[in-house]
């Protein structure tokens, strides 16, 4: 494990800076000759990809603190997805709502 004071962080702009000097360790031109399946096979493959894989197994279930009260709507589902859903139990509608916050944030991460 790496000692705490070895870690370095830079900003979005120092990084770019560095890429315009030549200073960038990844060679773009192999990247951009690359096909797309072996580069999305090369970024799948390596375990520290910064893309993780969807895994609706671990989504916490309530609200942040830092967001705003709920707010009432009326939506329209799928016959079936409500029915799994409700069959779940009690708080099944916070069960959505916390499906659709995690899809939210990945999404969110994304861009």
């Amino acid at each position: 494990m790496q000692k705490e004071d070895s870690i370095v962080r830079y900003s979005a702009e120092e990084l770019a800076a560095m890429r315009a000097r030549g200073e960038s360790q990844t060679d773009w031109r192999r990247i951009d000759a690359m096909p797309d399946e072996a580069w999305k096979e090369s970024v799948a493959s390596d375990p520290d990809s910064a893309i993780p894989p969807a895994d609706w197994t671990d989504i916490i279930l309530g609200v942040p603190e830092t967001v705003e009260p709920k707010k009432h709507i009326n939506i329209r589902l799928d016959a079936d997805v409500w029915r799994w859903f409700k069959a779940q139990g009690k708080g099944y509608q916070s069960k959505i709502n916390a499906v659709l916050r995690a899809y939210m944030l990945v999404q969110q991460r994304k861009r």
